[in-house]
C-alpha cells in the first residue's frame, strides 16, 4: 500500500490563542486519533519536534559551512512534527490528514513517500544494508 507523510505545521499565535486547555484536548484527541490509526495498521510512525527555536539550519555554500541558529523560515507556521501513514491513495491521505486537529491551528502537508530503492537502482547506488 502507497505511503504518505502528513507533515505537521502549526501557528504558535492560533494556538496561543485557543481558550485555555484546548491545546491539550486537541493533542489528546491527536493522540487518541493517531493510536486508533495505529490499531488498524494505518499509522506506521509518529514524532514531535522539538521547539524551532532548538533548530539548526546547515548550509554549504561554495565550500563553506554555515549553521545558523533556529527559527530560521519567514513563516508563521512552523514543522511540528510528522505521521507516516499507509492509504490506498492521495485522496484517502488527505481525508486521514483532516482528521488531525492540526489543520484548525495550521497546516497537514500531504507528500507521497518516494520509493527509494527505485532512486537507488536509477542512479546505481548500491542496494542498503539490511536493518540490525
Amino acid at each position: 500500500m502507497p505511503q504518505f507523510v502528513l507533515l505537521i505545521y502549526t501557528d504558535r499565535a492560533l494556538l496561543d490563542a485557543l481558550p485555555d486547555g484546548e491545546a491539550d484536548a486537541m493533542m489528546r484527541d491527536c493522540l487518541a486519533h493517531a493510536d486508533d490509526m495505529r490499531r488498524d495498521g494505518r499509522l506506521l510512525d509518529t514524532q514531535m519536534l522539538a521547539d524551532p527555536t532548538t533548530a539548526k539550519a546547515v548550509r554549504i555554500r561554495n565550500g563553506r559551512l554555515t549553521a545558523l541558529d533556529g527559527p530560521y523560515a519567514e513563516t508563521k507556521e512552523v514543522l511540528g512534527g510528522f505521521n507516516l501513514i499507509e492509504a490506498a491513495d492521495m485522496e484517502e491521505a488527505l481525508r486521514i490528514a483532516a482528521e488531525f486537529p492540526w489543520a484548525r491551528t495550521g497546516c497537514v502537508e500531504v507528500r507521497a513517500v518516494a520509493d527509494v530503492g527505485a532512486v537507488r537502482e536509477r542512479v546505481g547506488a548500491p542496494a542498503a544494508p539490511a536493518a540490525p
